[in-house]
This record gives structure tokens, sequence and C-alpha cells, in this order.
């Protein structure tokens, strides 16, 4: 596509919304062969809580096979301008990036925004009548907070370069804002994980929990997250009693940390950040100071409060400070949000009118105060809440919720990777039942090696073929972890679910092919892995040149060597024959 015939209808970028009181302009500040930057700005002539305004543009749907948003999962279909809603986004839901990519995954238009802490909705749909994408970011849709000036820039990428380059380079540049600067990423954020969500929920037995520890850290697992349970003796799967966070159920916790840790995991806990429940002290002590009660789990805690902040502060540095933590998986920080009976403004003792804004001052304090205690705390979060200005506090970002679902979870991994630059990213929990056969109990965690595994399965009561498998991907995933984790990751085919995915470093490649697809060898170094993440037992190479003689080894999915040859990587067609969930390591002979 013509790069100029894009660049001209951007160049009729039109503002939409401005009223008698405020005005607002859009600037370009900067321009590099497609790569343009924006300067939008509002002023009010005296402080006031604008109305929305919308910065509107199209660009013609030529080559335009889909619409990447950072958490569509599979629909990345592209959409008509009467159908769904926008995508809105927050300091703790999604991320203000949207990609148009084409029929070899390559951009067509990346639009971004640097105002990623307050909420914005933003589109790209097709209008049938004339066969063009429109282009939206809305500014103010919710009234948080008066504004008397505002800046924002808008980032737009028309490149003749892959959407996953274009999303990567939007990460770097959210990265140049000080506002939107990632916190540290410590060693352990980046190493297997073992966490007790989905085989004990919260009916947590201590002593079965050490036992799993000390087989976790044999097969190679490096820390434990104690989710959902610990605090409390109800088990009924709600948020009745959260808020005080004292441990009934673990009630010399700095003692059983000890244990946990003389297995050889680092271990940390579990908090629903935003929730306060009916049944506990704290909903006492902080009526009237919920953004609501009305919420389907427990009241919402209102952060504009010093005082809330304060207490959350308080319940996450003492915990690590006397029970030894090394880390916190940190809960629903998306259900801090404006609701519909949410008093507005900065009144009755509020020091901050802005949620979002309040919700970056508590998340900037409680990093502050952990890493002052633990430099190398290590803190988990989750989809949505896994945009640029979330990096600022957590440094491990998990796949949302997938039990089951290998597919998923694989989607979900690559989603937020390219868009997270340094920062760990964790799969979901894998589990299974315990009579999955071997090679179908597989895809689990094959699914998962290009993010940092999460287990949450009941390793003493696994079958022995379960064991063999798990401790073969995890001893995998350890010796290759520095090429998995900080190579350049590159998803293939979005709305096929990125069926091939690839990570290169110079000297290695490691290749995951997870449907009939072909693989093209290209730079691949000294060394490539093909990880065959499908129940076929072969798949196919197409070489565009010659490649010299590599020795090859064939594992199987428990572990077993099935195969050590030479093999010619000639140009043409070539069927390797790899076992279902199997891994071939080819080096160059």
């Amino acid at each position: 596509m013509n790069v100029d015939s894009i660049d001209a209808t951007i160049e009729a970028m039109e503002i939409i919304g401005d009223d008698a009181n405020v005005s607002s302009s859009i600037q370009k500040i900067s321009a590099d062969n497609g790569l343009e930057i924006y300067q939008f700005h509002v002023s009010c002539s005296e402080k006031k809580f604008p109305k929305p305004i919308t910065l509107r543009w199209k660009v013609p749907a030529v080559n335009v096979k889909g619409v990447w948003k950072p958490t569509t999962d599979f629909s990345k279909r592209i959409q008509a301008d009467w159908e769904l809603d926008h995508m809105e986004s927050r300091i703790s839901i999604d991320a203000p990036v949207i990609s148009l990519f084409g029929h070899n995954d390559e951009n067509i238009i990346t639009f971004a925004c640097s105002n990623a802490i307050n909420k914005l909705q933003m589109n790209a749909r097709i209008r049938e009548e004339d066969n063009y994408f429109y282009c939206h970011i809305t500014f103010f849709s919710e009234e948080e907070q008066a504004l008397e000036n505002f800046d924002a820039q808008i980032r737009i990428d028309t490149r003749n370069t892959g959407f996953s380059t274009a999303l990567k380079e939007v990460s770097k540049w959210w990265e140049t804002f000080d506002d939107l600067k990632p916190t540290t990423v410590p060693a352990i954020a980046k190493m297997p994980l073992y966490s007790t969500w989905y085989q004990f929920h919260q009916n947590l037995d201590l002593e079965l929990l050490l036992e799993e520890c000390k087989l976790a850290s044999n097969l190679g697992y490096k820390a434990i997250i104690i989710d959902d349970g610990w605090q409390t003796f109800d088990n009924n799967r709600g948020y009745d009693y959260t808020g005080d966070w004292k441990p009934e159920r673990i009630p010399n916790m700095a003692a059983y940390v000890k244990q946990i840790h003389d297995t050889g995991l680092k271990a940390a806990i579990w908090y629903s950040v935003p929730f306060c429940g009916p049944k506990s002290e704290a909903f006492k002590r902080f009526k009237g100071k919920f953004l609501t009660e009305d919420h389907r789990w427990a009241p919402v805690f209102d952060p504009r409060y010093p005082e809330v902040r304060d207490y959350l502060i308080g319940i996450y540095t003492n915990a690590v400070k006397e029970w030894n933590l090394d880390g916190l998986k940190l809960d629903f920080i998306d259900d801090f949000r404006l609701y519909e009976s949410t008093p507005l403004g900065m009144e009755n003792g509020r020091d901050y009118a802005s949620i979002n804004e309040a919700v970056d001052r508590l998340m900037t304090d409680v990093i502050k105060n952990l890493q002052a205690i633990k430099p190398d705390i290590f803190i988990e979060f989750r989809q949505k809440y896994v945009g640029p200005a979330m990096r600022k506090f957590g440094n491990m970002l998990r796949a949302f919720d997938c039990p089951g679902d290998a597919t998923m979870n694989r989607i979900r991994i690559a989603d937020i990777r390219m868009l997270c630059g340094n920062t760990a990213v964790h799969s979901d929990m894998v589990t299974w039942h315990d009579s999955e056969p071997v090679e179908i109990a597989a895809l689990q965690l094959i699914n998962t090696l290009f993010g940092v595994p999460q287990l949450s399965m009941f390793i003493s009561k696994a079958s022995i073929e379960h064991k063999k498998m798990i401790a073969f991907y995890t001893d995998y995933w350890n010796k290759n972890a520095d090429v998995l984790m900080n190579g350049d990751f590159t998803p293939y085919r979005p709305l096929a679910n990125y069926p091939l995915q690839k990570v290169t470093t110079p000297d290695k490649t490691i290749f995951g092919v997870y449907d009939a697809y072909v693989i093209d060898l290209e730079n691949v170094g000294s060394e490539f892995h093909i990880l065959n993440g499908q129940i076929a037992d072969s798949v196919i190479i197409r070489n565009a040149n010659d490649f010299e003689d590599y020795q090859c080894y064939v594992y199987d999915c428990q572990g077993q060597l099935v195969a050590e040859k030479s093999i010619s990587f000639n140009k043409g067609i070539l069927e390797v024959a790899i076992p279902p969930c199997g891994i071939l390591i080819a080096k160059k002979a």
C-alpha cells in the first residue's frame, strides 16, 4: 500500500466536541518516513469538567485483514461502525493502542496515545458506505475531574514493518514518558512458578502444600504464590471477609514462609486490593469511603482518600516485613473505577478527584515502600491491567484466567508480550484432568513456553507420565530461559490464533508450531529448536535456501530421546518427524 495515501487521510484529522469555553488543537511535532507524532492540547477558560473530545481520521480499507487490540483474545476480526462498543483504556484496563494488520502480518496503521492513566475510548471500524476505516480516540468520556489544561501525544505508524514490530516499538515509546517508566524486573520474576489456585482454591491443606512445595522445587520451580484462602476459613469463593487480611488459616505465617523457603522456593501471597468485605472490621472503619457498595463481589475501597491508601500500603508493607515474603499477587485492580454511585470531586476528605490518578498514587507508593524493604520483590498483575502504566508497579504480568484452555493461554501470552518490553510475562496457571492422556495434557504446558510457566496441579497426585512431562518441559524451559525470555519474539497470523511463534537471538532460534503450519527457516543461527505443539507426529519445513547439516535430537513430551540423526535442511520442502508435543533440537554439525 502507498504510505502517502494513508498520510494524506491522516492530514484530515478532525477534532469533534469543542464547546464555547474549551479550545483544543492537534499539531504534528515530528514525522519520519511514515512515523508521525502529534501533540494534542486542550485548554479551558476556567477549571471545568470537559465534555468528550474526539480525534478522528480515516484510512482506506486496503489490504486490511484484521484489527489488533490488547485484550480481544479470539476477536481480532474487522468490525463495522454500527456494531460493538468502543475499546476503553485507563490505568488498570487495557492499553491505548490499536493496530490494523495486513494479510502477511504487515503493519497497515498502528496508533497509540501517551495518556495511559486516564480513561480513553478508541476504535478503528470500517464504514460500509465508503470502505474506509474510521479511527478515533475520545478523551474525557467520563466526568472524572475538572481540568484547566490537558496534553497528550498521539503516535501514528504507517511504516512497512510487521505489526508485532510496530507494537513493540509503541511499548518502547511509552517508556520514554516520565510517568510511564517501568519498574525493575528481578530475576525471580522470570522463573517458573507454582500456584495454589486451581488445585486447592480456598481449601488450603498446609501439610500437603509443603509437600507440593518440595516436589515443585525438585522439578525446577522457583517460587510459589499462595492464592485466596490463606486469610480466612471461609471457602465459599466469596469476598465477605476481605479487607482485614489476617492469616486465620496460617496463623504463624512467618514460620510457614520459613518452611517454604527451606524447600527452595520464594514465597508470595494473594490480595484482592480493592475489596472490603461487609463482614470485615475494615468495612466498619471505612464506611462512606467506598467507590461503591453495590458490587457483585464486595464494596470497593475509594483510593482518593489518603487514609485508605495508607491503610492498604500498611497491609502490604507489614506483611512483607513481618512474614519475610518475596512477592505479592495484587488482584482485581481493574475494579478501581467510576461507578454509578461514586461521588465526584475532591470533597469530604478526598485529596484526588480522579480515581485513575489516585490508583496511580496508591500503586506508586506501594511499590516504593515495598522495594525499600526488599529491592527484588516481585509483584504479579493479570490481564486486563497489564498496560504501560501498570508496568511502573508490577514486574510480572499474567494471562487472564483460562483454566484448561491451552490455545487461549498462548494467545494471551503473545498479546501481552508484544507490549511489555522487559517486564516478565507469565502464563495463566496450567491445569488438566487427572485422566487426560499425557500428549493432550502436554498441550497445556507447551503452549505456555513463550511466557513464564505457572503450574497449578497436585504434583503429588499426578501420574508418573504426567510428572515426567512436567519435569521435561520445566527443565527445558529453565535451560533455555534466557532465549525464551530475552530473545526477539514474533507471533504470526493473529486471526489464526498465532499458530506459529518464534523467538530469536544471534545464536539460537526457537519455533513453536501449534497447527498444520509451514515453518520457514531463515537466519536461525548455529542452533534451532522446534516445539511441536500439536497432536501430530511431524512438522513441515520450507527452506528458501540451502542450510548446512544439523545434528538433530528429537524428544517426546516426556523427555525420552526418540531419534538422533543428521538432517540436511536443503532448499525446498522437508517433513520432519517429531512426536506430538515433542521437541526437536538441531545443532549445526
